[in-house]
């Protein structure tokens, strides 16, 4: 990689400015004692939850993706070597973590932490046409380069919020997009909270469903997907029966079956009738400048067909 550096530089005739930004303060301890995984975790959750604050610190710095191709492998570089640091910084903060953690009665920690051998080199891929971007995959298409491309709309299939995630699937996003959502009508004026709020069952997350309860707003998810035959093991009583139950009776089955006259429907709209299927922008800042643009015409053209139905 070094070799590869020097010969760039060479040829572009003037130094290269190494495009990773500097690694973010974390507080590993806090985020995942937060998270109350240690116990199923162990030392694999520490580096995890370090990508995810890592990650996050990315999405914050909004940083662009180079036009030319050896900026960005330069960038691809500069990841890659940040990925390392921080995940040997992770397993270092688990280590002295482990040295002086203590159970619930005080009690030092049973079992013995298994050493760990750091990796000479970075592990992994990246995209060096866009490094922001991650390998997803839907129902019936290979896998592909791709973004995660959230919304929340109302009845009028009028889009909310729009936001882009980097993650495969759906899991987690519920709350969060819900807080994006009460943001933007808040900003605009609009203080009342939804009565009802409606996710597939990608949208899953008992404690975030649980939160969003406590509000006072009535949520509908099912816990078993379409994919699955049958009920996944473990989800077969508690919470997930109470939802199966709430979602049999004829006022559930009305409230979630308006899935399908409001968030379908809209993608259908944008990839079928506008033909927009891919983002044409790399980099998460700007396929999230993107996807808000579209969001902003598909709205548009609500108003529009609202304003030429409506009687003069």
């Amino acid at each position: 990689m070094a070799e590869a550096k020097r010969r760039l530089e060479e040829r572009k005739g003037r130094p290269i400015k190494d495009c990773a930004s500097g690694d973010p303060e974390m507080d590993l301890e806090s985020a995942v004692l937060g998270r109350e995984v240690l116990r199923r975790g162990g030392r694999r959750e520490w580096p995890r939850v370090a990508r995810r604050e890592l990650e996050a610190h990315r999405a914050q710095q909004a940083e662009a993706i180079p036009r030319d191709r050896g900026d960005r492998l330069f960038q691809a570089l500069g990841r890659f070597e940040q990925n390392h640091r921080i995940e040997l910084a992770a397993h270092d903060d688990y280590d002295r973590w482990r040295a002086s953690a203590r159970d619930t009665k005080g009690r030092v920690l049973k079992g013995n932490s298994k050493p760990f051998t750091p990796p000479e080199l970075p592990e992994g891929v990246i995209n060096v046409s866009d490094p922001d971007a991650r390998v997803m995959r839907t129902q019936g298409t290979p896998p592909r380069q791709a973004y995660n491309a959230q919304t929340s709309v109302n009845e009028q299939q009028v889009i909310l919020a729009a936001e882009i995630t980097i993650d495969a699937g759906d899991f987690g996003h519920l709350e969060p997009m819900l807080d994006t959502t009460l943001d933007h009508l808040t900003k605009q004026g609009v203080v009342e909270q939804p009565e009802v709020v409606l996710a597939d069952a990608g949208y899953w997350h008992t404690r975030q469903i649980q939160s969003i309860a406590e509000r006072g707003i009535e949520v509908l998810v099912p816990p078993d997907g379409t994919m699955r035959d049958g009920i996944r093991p473990g989800w077969e009583h508690g919470f997930f029966d109470v939802m199966r139950q709430k979602l049999l009776t004829d006022h559930g089955r009305q409230l979630y079956a308006k899935r399908k006259i409001t968030v379908e429907p809209v993608y259908g709209q944008i990839k079928h009738n506008r033909h927009i299927d891919r983002f044409m922008r790399r980099g998460r800042a700007a396929a999230q400048s993107e996807w808000r643009l579209i969001a902003a015409t598909h709205n548009l053209l609500k108003l529009h067909n609202h304003w030429i139905a409506s009687p003069a």
